[in-house]
């Protein structure tokens, strides 16, 4: 199947590693060119240099330096014809957080990606071509986490904005991963082995966890000519987890 995404132009935030990795890789393997976001430079130049992608080093949660990054990747692609906002981390609290981690945690996964969406929806208007996907979470939690309300705010922006843009020929659209074999789920998540074992036997149908490439090929139809007729929705990618009883 043909695409239709050769030549396109990306930018991906949170591109240094993990599921923000994956889907710039998969882009870039069906022609896409790239701009590519993250704060950990070392990293994403070993990303770019497989791609001859731009490299913006960048943290997104300062305004001036998110609209630095935007402006960057525009002028070295000559314009962004789809968006990946795949930055962002999960931020468990209890009752009581301080106001700075809740803001914290907005900045990231919410301010952010929606600033960066408004600062390139009106040349993918003009253009009436474009295509925003964000990285959003589980439909529902069952504790509290910082994330958890920002990207809650996060899929209701973009269902709202699918439908101011639509007309225009631009989707917005989210992809809620479960999860996925990542640098967060090893090293903050699930660092133990026995205890992923209990967790994917207690909460996860299909019996493992996912790979990032799994939900960069959902990432790259959404992105593609084929999901035109796709938009303010949100695509779980969880191996059933939404389905498991609790």
């Amino acid at each position: 199947m043909d695409l239709e995404l050769t030549g396109r132009r990306a930018l991906v935030t949170g591109a240094s590693a993990g599921l923000g990795a994956a889907i710039a890789e998969a882009l870039a393997a069906e022609g896409v060119r790239l701009a590519l976001i993250a704060r950990r430079e070392e990293p994403l130049r070993a990303l770019a240099a497989k791609h001859g992608a731009v490299v913006i080093p960048c943290d997104i949660t300062d305004p001036a330096a998110l609209d630095q990054g935007a402006e960057a990747a525009v002028a070295a692609l000559g314009g962004v014809d789809i968006l990946i906002n795949a930055a962002g981390a999960s931020g468990p609290v209890e009752l009581g957080a301080e106001d700075a981690t809740w803001e914290r945690s907005l900045a990231l996964n919410f301010t952010a990606p929606r600033r960066l969406a408004e600062r390139l929806l009106p040349a993918m208007r003009a253009a009436r071509w474009g295509r925003v996907i964000s990285l959003t979470g589980t439909s529902e939690t069952h504790a509290l986490n910082t994330a958890g309300s920002a990207k809650a705010a996060l899929t209701f922006w973009s269902k709202g904005a699918a439908s101011l843009v639509a007309a225009d020929g631009v989707t917005v659209n989210c992809i809620a991963p479960g999860r996925l074999w990542s640098e967060q789920i090893r090293e903050r998540l699930h660092p133990e082995a026995a205890a992923r074992d209990r967790f994917i036997a207690a909460n996860i149908p299909i019996g493992r966890f996912g790979e990032p490439e799994e939900l960069a090929s959902v990432a790259v139809f959404l992105a593609s000519a084929r999901a035109g007729y796709v938009t303010g929705t949100t695509v779980t990618v969880d191996g059933g987890m939404a389905l498991a009883v609790r």
